[in-house]
C-alpha cells in the first residue's frame, strides 16, 4: 500500500484540506460542544496537528476551510435545522474572530490557504476552493475535520463530482456519534475515497519518496 499511496499523495499534486478544524466549531468554546468533545477525545484534532506538520514538512499544500458570519448575517443560510441552531448559539462563527481561526493545536504558517465561506455545507461548493485546487495542480484532495455528519460527505462527493482523488483519513475525521463516522466511512465514503490513518501518512510524507 505504502507504494501506491506515495504516488497517490505526491506532495506536487496534493492537498491538506481541513474542514472546520477552528476555534468555535472544535475549540474548547464552541458552538457544537458534544462534537467539540468527540473531534478532541477521539483524537482527530491531534491526528490533523500531526498531518498539517508532516504536509508542511513535505511540501503538500495546506488549506484551511473555515465557516464564517457576517454580524448582519447576510448571505448565511436559514434553510435547515442546522443552520438554525447555529444561528441560536451563543457562540458566533464571526468574521474576524478567533471563532474562526484554526484551533492552536493545527495553527497556520505563512504557506498555508484559507478559503472562508458565508454559506451551505460544503467547503469546495460555491466556494473559491475548487479554481484554487486546479490553479494549484492539485489531484488528490486529503480530507480531515469534522463532521462525518454532514460537511466531510460533503466534501469528499464534491470533490470526486469535480474529477480529484480523495483521501480520507479516518482518524483524523469525527462525527456524533461515534459510531457514525465508521457507518458511513465503510459503507458510503470508502466507495469514492482511499481511506488511510494518519499514521500512513506522515510515514509517507516523512520518507525521502514522499518529500519528493
Amino acid at each position: 500500500m505504502t507504494t501506491d499511496l506515495a504516488e497517490l499523495v505526491d506532495p506536487r499534486s496534493t492537498l491538506l484540506l481541513t474542514q472546520e478544524v477552528q476555534r468555535g466549531v472544535v475549540g474548547p468554546e464552541s458552538a457544537f460542544p458534544e462534537l467539540a468533545r468527540e473531534a478532541q477525545e477521539s483524537g482527530a484534532v491531534e491526528n490533523i496537528a500531526r498531518l498539517a506538520r508532516a504536509a508542511r514538512g513535505a511540501g503538500v499544500q495546506v488549506l484551511h476551510a473555515v465557516a464564517g458570519r457576517r454580524s448582519d448575517g447576510k448571505g448565511a443560510n436559514s434553510n435547515a435545522r442546522l443552520f438554525e441552531a447555529a444561528r441560536r448559539s451563543p457562540v458566533k462563527q464571526l468574521l474576524g474572530t478567533a471563532a474562526v481561526e484554526p484551533v492552536p493545536e493545527v495553527g497556520t504558517d505563512p504557506r498555508d490557504l484559507v478559503s472562508v465561506r458565508l454559506h451551505g455545507l460544503s467547503p469546495i461548493a460555491g466556494t473559491d476552493v475548487d479554481a484554487l485546487l486546479r490553479n494549484l495542480g492539485c489531484r488528490t484532495v486529503v480530507v480531515v475535520g469534522v463532521s462525518t455528519n454532514v460537511a466531510i460527505p460533503n466534501t469528499v462527493f464534491d470533490a470526486v463530482n469535480l474529477g480529484y482523488r480523495v483521501v480520507l483519513v479516518r482518524d483524523a475525521v469525527a462525527g456524533v456519534p461515534a459510531s457514525y463516522s465508521d457507518v458511513i466511512i465503510e459503507n458510503s465514503l470508502s466507495l469514492v475515497a482511499t481511506v488511510v490513518n494518519t499514521d500512513d501518512l506522515v510515514e509517507v510524507w516523512g520518507s525521502p519518496s514522499g518529500a519528493s
